[in-house]
This record gives structure tokens, sequence and C-alpha cells, in this order.
């Protein structure tokens, strides 16, 4: 998948093999995914289950690729180009388990992604957070929509019943 972009749409432009250009889905991948099991009779160990520790191994893996090497600025200035690879390597198999678990759960990835990044930009409104690190529950005056309908303040809705199972992980 050297140089593909990993779109949100339905079909896929470029070759339809493996590392080549052009412009890769989210569909594409499940897809082959899928198939790759199916042709290897692994389906029958893809539960949720596996699948999730699975890419929680994957992302520790990607975390090695980081360790020891401190902050670690925008384009990798240093890296050796086994270096670049191998973090493309992991980054790959932590996507690529992550639309193997969406689809075993039945969840449509790219629309999940919309949805949170249209819920986080409620959260986190432009004008109050800009160039701000701290979490939602400082911004007092923002209102956001819970799962269930209704609204209420960021920082009273931490306490309620029904309260956003990853509230206050994102920061701004």
């Amino acid at each position: 998948m050297n140089g593909a972009v990993v779109g949100l749409g339905e079909t896929a432009k470029g070759s339809g093999g493996g590392g080549g250009g052009g412009e890769v889905t989210l569909e594409t991948l499940r897809r082959k995914m899928s198939e790759f099991a199916r042709e290897r009779d692994w389906e029958q160990f893809h539960s949720p289950r596996n699948l999730l520790l699975a890419l929680v191994g994957e992302v520790g893996e990607l975390s090695e690729v980081f360790q020891w090497k401190g902050e670690v600025p925008k384009g990798l200035p240093g890296w050796g180009e086994r270096e670049v690879e191998h973090l493309g390597e992991e980054l790959a198999d932590v996507l690529l388990y992550l639309i193997r678990l969406s689809d075993m759960c039945d969840v449509d990835l790219g629309k999940a992604a919309l949805r949170k990044m249209e819920l986080n930009a409620r959260k986190y409104p432009i004008g109050q957070c800009r160039g701000s690190s701290k979490k939602h529950t400082h911004y007092s005056t923002t209102t956001t929509t819970t799962d269930n309908g209704a609204s209420g303040d960021d920082n009273n809705r931490n306490a309620g019943a029904g309260a956003d199972a990853d509230a206050g992980k994102e920061q701004c």
C-alpha cells in the first residue's frame, strides 16, 4: 500500500492489486480482508474478542517503533528508509485489524469515524479550544448532544447515567 490514500468512499481508483498508487477505500480493504480470511478458513478465529486482542498486540508493536526515540517531529527527519517502511507495516497491521474488527461487529467504520468527527467538532468548538490541549470538560459553556439525543453541559454529562463511554478522553 505504499503511497496509497485511504478514503471513506465505496470504490477504489488505480490498480486492483497490492502496493500500487491510487486511492484505496475502507470498503476495498474490508472486502480484501474478508476474502483473505475466507480463503484461509480463518473466519472461525475472527471473533470480535480475538480480533481486539490481535489489534492491541499490533498497537504494542507500533509503539515499539517509537520507543526510546523521544519526541519525534513531523516528517520523521533522520529516520532511515527501512525504519519508515517498518512504521508503515505496523500502521497497516493496526488499520487492517481495526477494519476486520469493525466488519465482524457490523460497524461501518467510515460512517462511525465521520460521526465521531462531527461529535468532536461540537465538543471542541474552534472559538473556545483553538490552540488548547484542555479536555472538553474545561469548556463549561459548550453544549453537546449525547447519544440518546438529550442535550446537556459537558461538565454535567459525565456525572449522569448514560454518560458517553469515552467522555473526557479526547483533547483539543
